[in-house]
């Protein structure tokens, strides 16, 4: 009898050990290493923002910036056309230096340019016949600021001027341009209106498009009947780093100038845009654009917040394994005094039912700062392995 409460007792104790030894393997999470949240030396300094008027400042990748704080919706001007081109480039993409498809110029072209001409307004002469491919439709209507220019990519597009005002409308609401409303692709309506901030907006997306920041950057270019074109934007080539972006004046309201300028910051090039509106002269926006671009580059900075093969997390096995979580890149960021870097661990818990090499993708630490979201990926540091026997075994409560 004793043999078989022996043998029973054994059967127990196998059945149970391999129950144990069968059960399934936690997964195991990771451990941040850096903070959540982060703050910026030092306050956010004050800007010399022009008297009249308002203004709104960015940076490229940080994104908006700051705001003069007197904004109201004013007649956009000329700078209208930004949003003409976004549009048409969206509709028919053109890759770096490529000219694009050709139109051919109307009776109904002809005679918007006379009818433009007539009121004094921005134009470029055209003839009947004449061919111009995309590009130089959009240099035509960007670098001079030609109004028919516009009229004429708008009917090319939409085929008629309200269409294409629908597309324009369409597309602010999609950037978030809550103050802004379109009625003409020029800009010569005083009813086209916007704010510093919406084209600051504007601005910074439009210049994503190689082409778009191509031809903004041209001082002059050569169209086929209207010749030698010379940019309105006339600060292209001077000393202050001006890259573009557009002009507008010739409304009771004012100046515009909405700009993009690069800077050396901490041996890195970055772009800074802003939008000044509502001022006496095209000069003094000029002015006051220049003074906003000196009183950013003199306080912002470009740190790295990553860098290549840094811990950033680490996991740590109930049987005694570990690994760093380590970035796979570095990421600088251009800074403002005040700002709050925002970091999140994205990994999800592994299950190390088989060796995990080193080097293995784990997830990603996700940085954000002012607009600037970026996602950078980890991997693990050293081999991973799955637990022993004897821990399989042994383990209590896991």
């Amino acid at each position: 009898m004793r043999w078989r409460v022996g043998a029973a007792l054994l059967l127990f104790v196998v059945a149970l050990g391999a129950i144990q030894y069968l059960r399934p393997i936690p997964a195991v999470g990771a451990a941040p290493l850096l903070p959540a949240f982060d703050r910026t030396p030092g306050s956010a300094p004050t800007l010399p923002w022009p008297s009249t008027g308002a203004a709104a400042v960015g940076v490229s990748g940080l994104g908006f910036i700051a705001t003069s704080g007197n904004e109201q919706a004013i007649p956009a001007a000329s700078v209208t056309k930004v949003m003409t081109a976004v549009v048409v480039l969206q509709d028919k993409p053109l890759k770096k230096d490529e000219d694009g498809p050709s139109l051919t110029i109307s009776d109904a072209d002809v005679q918007t340019y006379q009818a433009d001409l007539q009121e004094q307004q921005s134009v470029a002469k055209v003839q009947v016949g004449e061919t111009l491919n995309e590009r130089q439709l959009l240099e035509g209507m960007l670098i001079p600021s030609a109004n028919n220019f516009a009229e004429t990519l708008a009917r090319w597009d939409a085929g008629s001027i309200d269409a294409f005002v629908a597309k324009m409308n369409a597309k602010a609401t999609a950037l978030h341009l809550t103050h802004t409303k379109f009625v003409d692709p020029a800009g010569a309506a005083a009813a086209s209106v916007s704010t510093p901030t919406d084209l600051l907006s504007l601005g910074m997306t439009a210049m994503q498009n190689e082409v778009f920041a191509q031809v903004v950057a041209k001082q002059q270019a050569d169209l086929p009947v209207a010749g030698t074109v010379i940019n309105v934007n006339g600060e292209l080539g001077k000393p202050g780093g001006i890259i573009g972006i557009k002009t507008g004046s010739g409304l009771n309201t004012g100046a515009n100038y909405l700009y993009a300028a690069t800077a050396t910051v901490d041996g890195h090039k970055i772009t800074i845009y802003g939008c000044v509106m509502g001022q006496p002269t095209l000069a003094i926006a000029f002015g006051a654009a220049h003074r906003l671009i000196d009183a950013m580059a003199s306080v912002l900075h470009v740190k790295p917040v990553i860098l290549r093969n840094q811990s950033v997390a680490t996991m740590t096995t109930p049987w005694g394994d570990a690994t760093d979580l380590v970035a796979t890149v570095d990421l600088y960021l251009t800074e403002w005094p005040g700002m709050v870097v925002r970091q999140r661990l994205d990994v999800s818990p592994i299950v190390f039912d088989r060796p995990v090499p080193r080097g293995s993708q784990a997830g990603s630490e996700h940085v954000v700062l002012g607009d600037y979201v970026e996602d950078i990926p980890l991997i693990t540091d050293v081999p991973m392995y799955p637990p022993g026997r004897f821990w399989r075994l042994t383990r209590l409560s896991l």
